[in-house]
């Protein structure tokens, strides 16, 4: 039963006792596995491109880019970094005050070769009066530390991934944030010059991020002889999930308040459906090298678009011939063909249907946003695979899948995704709109069937964690796909903080 302060807290969540309920649902029957039919590969699902292809696709979205269309970059910069110096918070509780582990060895070692060097040397003559040497020359390495994490210091600790120091160039350091603005410039200006860059980041953090842009805007606009519109948004409270009991009812604080939580990064479905563009690129905040290593990333975020864009004219094409009733039997079998082998969305029923059937099923499969997904060879780095899955209708389609949407009692699912040739690395390329102008609404495509429980605790109570359909898996599990092969040199995140250490982000 809903208390008036319940009902209170909905209403200003913006959230309904309907979805309340449907999420307190979720909770107590979980969310059924998804049926594989196979891993994508570049036999079946994945595009491998020829020299003629790539130079043919980087043509289209250059001609793409000086016609009258908006590209949008959009970047999820919400995350904290708390979890890229986990080994470091455990090196500042550990008994030893001495590095204890090879990571903290290496930590240590190349502490020198961090872009934040020079900032954390200062904090250190804040905080302690002596520079970081000194400090280590005198054993006192938890002071470093501290002056790296700590709120005195520079404050990394507690910082979004996308406002910390990455690179450094001979004139300057480079935070993720002005790396995705080099980016955005090398591969999404327009005709005008003008580049589109939308950030999604926590309410906290927003004045940090406009003071920051505020700051570098103008240095980047000369360097690339580019405008940059840069925008902000933050997940709406609206998003927000029930927290529930082990027994599937409302978790509630210690005051009787029912605890919502952020909905994970498919709540971002509604900002990216907020946005105007025709095509938008997708990309994590952690994923950029310095401006000397960008060449790879840039040619085959061409390419990816190159791909969205021509396979989107062909889409259009067959539309407009379906939507005028003047096709024929032939052009009907063109477009199944396409649909099937191109798109990769399979019904096995297909050849049952008779042409009018066929061109209403052909149309709304046609008709729905598009992405386009690089994929990278599977050489042990974590993230989701690309599968072909089944649909609630029956047909198949290309979907990316983390291991826990995979039902691990079923030998022949977990092989497939033990033995997939590719994973994830989150690199999309999207088509918003429909051949009329027209935008989709981008909620109407998500899988709702497609959501994580994870388990959690607060205050030493253990609770129940409802996540969204994840922005790239469930949140588009109804866009047409597909996957491209790239190479893994245009993946090079920072999942801690030593990974700044490797070669590609030390330009």
């Amino acid at each position: 039963m809903l208390t008036k302060e319940d009902k209170e807290l909905l209403l200003k969540k913006h959230i309904s006792e309907d979805v309340l309920n449907h999420q307190l649902e979720q909770h107590r029957n979980g969310f059924p596995f998804l049926r594989l039919a196979s891993a994508a590969s570049p036999s079946d699902g994945i595009m491998v491109t020829s020299e003629e292809e790539r130079r043919g696709y980087l043509d289209a979205w250059n001609r793409y880019l000086q016609e009258n269309h908006r590209v949008q970059k959009f970047v999820p910069a919400s995350g904290a970094a708390s979890r890229m110096f986990k080994n470091l918070f455990e090196f500042l509780d550990s008994d030893s005050d001495m590095p204890n582990t090879d990571f903290m060895t290496s930590f240590f070692d190349g502490i020198h070769d961090f872009a934040f060097f020079e900032a954390l040397n200062d904090a250190c003559f804040v905080t302690e009066g002596k520079d970081v040497d000194e400090l280590m020359d005198e054993g006192d390495y938890k002071a470093v530390v501290e002056a790296l994490l700590g709120e005195d210091g520079l404050g990394y600790g507690s910082l979004p991934k996308g406002l910390l120091f990455f690179h450094a160039y001979d004139d300057c350091v480079r935070t993720p944030l002005e790396e995705h603005l080099a980016e955005g410039a090398m591969y999404a200006a327009g005709k005008d010059g003008n580049v589109n860059i939308h950030f999604t980041v926590s309410p906290e953090h927003r004045e940090m991020f406009e003071d920051l842009v505020e700051e570098r805007k103008e240095d980047l606009e000369r360097q690339f002889n580019v405008k940059y519109n840069v925008s902000f948004s933050e997940q709406k409270p609206s998003t927000d999930t029930i927290a529930a009991t082990v027994d599937g009812e409302p978790f509630r604080n210690d005051d009787g308040t029912m605890l919502f939580r952020p909905g994970g990064h498919g709540a971002l479905i509604e900002n990216l459906n907020d946005l105007d563009a025709d095509v938008i690129f997708i990309k994590n905040i952690d994923n950029v090298v310095p401006d000397g290593l960008k060449a790879s990333t840039v040619e085959y975020k061409k390419l990816i678009a190159g791909v969205l864009v021509s396979l989107q004219q062909r889409i259009f094409d067959y539309l407009k011939l379906l939507d005028k009733g003047n096709y024929s039997h032939t052009e009907l079998n063109e477009i199944a063909d396409f649909v099937s082998n191109v798109l990769c969305q399979r019904n096995p029923d297909i050849e049952k249907l008779e042409d009018t059937e066929l061109a209403i099923y052909l149309r709304a499969k046609l008709n729905r946003p598009i992405r386009v997904c690089g994929m990278v060879r599977n050489e042990g780095e974590p993230g989701g695979g690309p599968f072909l899955a089944y649909n609630a209708d029956g047909t198949i389609s290309l979907q990316i899948l983390e291991s826990s949407q995979i039902d691990t009692a079923n030998e022949d699912y977990v092989q497939m995704f033990r033995s997939g040739t590719h994973f994830n690395p989150v690199d999309l390329v999207c088509a918003v709109k429909n051949y009329k102008g027209e935008h989709f609404n981008l909620p109407d495509y998500v899988d709702i069937q497609t959501g994580f429980i994870s388990s959690k605790s607060k205050n030493g109570k253990e609770l129940r964690a409802l996540e969204l359909p994840g922005l790239w898996n469930g949140a588009m599990s109804n866009w047409n796909t597909v996957f491209v092969e790239v190479p893994l040199d245009t993946f090079n995140p920072v999942k801690t903080v030593n990974d700044l250490l490797r070669k590609q982000h030390q330009g």
